[in-house]
């Protein structure tokens, strides 16, 4: 609240219409109203008695206006017309509180006061603010609509035009949004406008010539206090510099100097009280409008409240109700007779104006039951639909036959329950729920359809796939000549099958040929995006192929059984026919050829490339050439067909001969070693001159027969550290591996032999009279097996040189 000098305010006129001049010059003086010139504005509130218009006022304008206590009741609190100051608001703005209309004090026939002191408010006033109640909106006498149309009639014709601005003020807003409850409002006071009789001067002239109409809405007070004032402070805002260009009063017109107020604001409240236009309307005329309205709320209630409404109303939410149209018709039949026969001597034109009014308000009342009704049954016949739809599919019959059966059976059922629900009183169109259930039900044949044509697809598509996938992996793994040509043929097969079928299944759901064309050619595209998806999928996987291909045509001959490198064999020409296969895979597969007329020379390319450029250059490396390979496309190739691109070509078999040239190496070192084994005699030259020059040592041996014993007893010893010392193994790894690890081992080995020798030594011999034959026996026995050069080495033990001799020796029962 603002000092005591801001929020003084005076009673401008009394409750008998008697103009306080002495108070309005007094507070004229206070605030320093003469010095503003024509910088100040002037703002006054409407509305109906108790509607909180000082409440408002005092909370907007920091006024000090008396307010009711509720705890006192509801009565008049603002008497006449009281005048102050709002509280720091520029420029200087006087608001006007005026009394309440419809007040219980003055009662329903003394209401010229409020005519008179609204019309004043406009007068005077540059901004009107008209109080009124949410729940009034539509209202007449609440909304103040006659009273605004006496006072535009009066004032155009006692005053000049002068713009004013009408604020109006929604009280106690709901949940109605303020867009929806503003267009009722605009339009409300169009129709007053246009309805108010004009000088000829003004007959065409707009209400936006005089007014500016303004709408706000604010929360309750009581019940969102924070909230209320939260909005009010909002709305102060805008009565800040109102008379400035853009503000709320800034197109006004007509504006007395501040120090004229006083005398203006008194001549204006003389004119209006010596009017004789103000006076109420024609006696009949109103009884008639007030008695005819009271009737038809009575019968309004009396209709809400019927037991057989109630019942209807609740049984319709459940569901359709038989018979609906027929019982509410006569309810609705029984409530407008008996208004007509309580108001048939009252006005005519009254009467049946409020009749209009009284059946329009029923039938707002009942068209939700009405509609929920027909809700019902829409739903209630869709269901029914599809049911009927799922029981003929099921049972065979063709999808457009049933749907189209169907659909004209449940139409008719509808059509049957909308007869059941009309009003006669009421003109309702149900064609829009008809229509609706008829885009629904289509709806549902189109859901069906789609879902029915999605699994003949994903049928056919899953039968192309199984028939396609596993044969052109087997034909391209096989990789000829005949492998892209048995392709085709194998997709166009499979391909002419699968359309087939489709087309006979889809000749029942009667669709265009469009569309079915589309289908099939879409199953043509899988089967062949199958075919190059497998193909894509191969592609990636050729390195693999090729080295496989490769190791089997390299390690197996022509009949299927491994390879034994015994030195005969020509590996250059077998490594050259295994790489030329493998080279045809890579062939194959670098590009598809799923198009008749489609011809290439790829394999040719990747030979000169790969294979005869690599010969050529081993030739002549001085010699550069062309490299055809340095591309990312083959020439007269679509690159949508290009599984594997020149460059990659060139990488992969790059890759391929590093990967396989280690089993070359293999398989050439496995023959050179088996040479070496099968050549272990000296050459015949070697042998002739052993024997020449060795003739005098054989004879000596013969002579001497016991040099042969020790030489036999040193080639049992030899033969002992062989097999204890694994010579050969040993010498697998290399020479000079063999001769560290041998000399690590060899004197252990000895000291060994020895220490079990001379432990078999100190063992006494038996007298068994079978050992000395026995041990003759294994003696020729072994020395015949040395001659027929029989390797008897495996089974001689690595523990001592005396296991070693007695294996030598083995009974011949035990080497049978």
């Amino acid at each position: 609240m603002a000092n005591s000098e801001e929020s003084c305010s005076t009673q401008l006129i009394d409750g008998d219409g008697v103009f306080n001049a002495t108070g309005i010059d007094k507070l004229i003086k206070e605030i320093r109203l003469a010095e503003c010139g024509l910088s100040y504005a002037v703002v006054s509130i409407m509305g109906p008695q108790s509607s909180g218009k000082s409440t408002l006022l005092n909370h907007l304008f920091s006024t000090n206006f008396r307010e009711m206590d509720a705890f006192k009741g509801r009565s008049q609190t603002t008497k006449g017309i009281w005048l102050a100051r709002c509280a720091g608001i520029e420029p200087c703005t006087l608001v006007m509180d005026l009394e309440g209309t419809d007040g219980r004090e003055r009662g329903e026939d003394d209401t010229a006061f409020e005519k008179q002191s609204a019309l004043f408010a406009l007068a005077v006033s540059d901004i009107v603010l008209i109080n009124m109640w949410c729940h009034d909106i539509g209202r007449e006498q609440a909304a103040n609509k006659p009273l605004l149309k006496t006072v535009f009639q009066v004032m155009m014709r006692l005053f000049s035009p002068r713009k004013t601005t009408l604020m109006f003020v929604i009280r106690d807003k709901t949940r109605t949004p303020l867009e929806n409850l503003e267009p009722v409002l605009r339009e409300d006071i169009q129709k007053i406008w246009d309805a108010v009789p004009k000088p000829h001067a003004h007959k065409e002239t707009p209400l936006s010539e005089f007014f500016n109409v303004e709408v706000v809405a604010l929360s309750s007070y009581e019940e969102k206090e924070e909230q209320f004032k939260e909005q009010v402070a909002s709305l102060r805002q805008r009565f800040f510099h109102s008379i400035t260009p853009g503000g709320l009063a800034g197109d006004r017109r007509g504006v007395v100097p501040a120090s004229g107020f006083s005398f203006s604001a008194q001549q204006i409240w003389k004119v209006i009280k010596e009017n004789k236009d103000l006076d109420l309307p024609a006696h009949k005329v109103m009884v008639a409008t007030v008695r005819c309205e009271e009737i038809a709320n009575e019968k309004y209630a009396s209709f809400a409240s019927n037991e057989d409404w109630c019942h209807l109303e609740e049984a319709v939410q459940s569901g359709p109700v038989s018979g609906f149209g027929k019982k509410l018709s006569s309810i609705l039949d029984s409530s407008l007779s008996e208004y007509d026969a309580e108001a048939t001597y009252f006005d005519e034109g009254v009467r049946s104006a409020k009749r209009r009014q009284f059946e329009e308000k029923l039938l707002q009342l009942i068209q939700p039951a009405f509609q929920s009704l027909l809700g019902h049954i829409r739903s209630e016949t869709l269901e029914k639909f599809k049911q009927v739809f799922d029981k003929a599919l099921n049972g065979g019959e063709a999808f457009s036959l049933a749907s189209c059966n169907c659909a004209q059976f449940c139409m008719a059922l509808f059509d049957e329950g909308c007869a059941d629900a009309v009003i006669e009183q009421a003109n309702w169109d149900t064609s829009k729920v008809r229509d609706k259930l008829r885009r629904d039900i289509d709806a549902h044949i189109d859901s069906v359809r789609a879902a029915k044509l999605s699994e003949l697809t994903s049928l056919y598509e899953a039968k192309l796939k199984e028939a396609l996938s596993g044969p052109v992996e087997a034909l391209l793994d096989g990789a000829s000549n005949e492998t892209w040509p048995a392709i085709r043929k194998l997709l166009r097969r499979e391909t002419e099958a699968a359309v087939s079928g489709l087309s006979d299944a889809l000749s029942g759901f009667n669709l265009d040929e469009q569309t079915k064309d589309k289908m099939l050619a879409s199953t043509k595209d899988y089967a062949r995006g199958v075919v190059e998806a497998k193909a894509r999928e191969e592609a990636g996987r050729v390195l693999i192929r090729m080295k496989d291909r490769f190791t089997t045509l390299f390690s197996h001959d022509s009949d299927s059984m491994p390879r034994v490198w015994t030195g005969k064999e020509d590996i250059r020409a077998i490594t050259k026919i295994a790489r030329s296969a493998s080279l045809k895979l890579l062939a194959v597969m670098a590009v598809t050829r799923l198009d008749d007329d489609h011809s290439d020379n790829i394999e040719g390319t990747l030979s000169v490339a790969l294979v005869e450029s690599t010969n050529s250059a081993v030739k002549d490396r001085s010699i550069t050439s062309f490299d055809p390979l340095a591309s990312s496309t083959w020439e007269e190739v679509s690159p949508k067909k290009t599984l594997i691109s020149p460059v990659q070509c060139k990488s992969l078999w790059r890759q391929f001969k590093s990967e396989t040239e280690y089993t070359v190496s293999q398989a050439i070192a496995a023959q050179e070693a088996n040479k070496r084994n099968n050549n272990w005699l000296p050459p015949p030259w070697a042998i002739a001159a052993m024997v020449i020059l060795g003739f005098n040592e054989f004879m000596t041996l013969l002579r001497n027969p016991l040099y042969l014993g020790v030489i036999f007893v040193g080639f049992l010893l030899f033969k002992a550290l062989w097999v204890q010392l694994d010579i050969s193994g040993e010498f697998r790894n290399g020479a000079l591996p063999g001769l560290i690890s041998l000399s690590s081992k060899f004197l252990p080995t000895v000291m060994n032999l020895l220490k079990r020798l001379a432990e078999e030594g100190q063992n006494p011999m038996t007298n068994d009279p079978n050992r000395i034959p026995a041990t003759n026996d294994q003696q020729r026995n072994e020395s015949r097996s040395f001659r027929n050069g029989v390797s008897a080495s495996s089974s001689i033990s690595s523990s001592a040189s005396s296991e070693v001799i007695s294996s030598e020796y083995s009974s011949p029962a035990k080497e049978d």
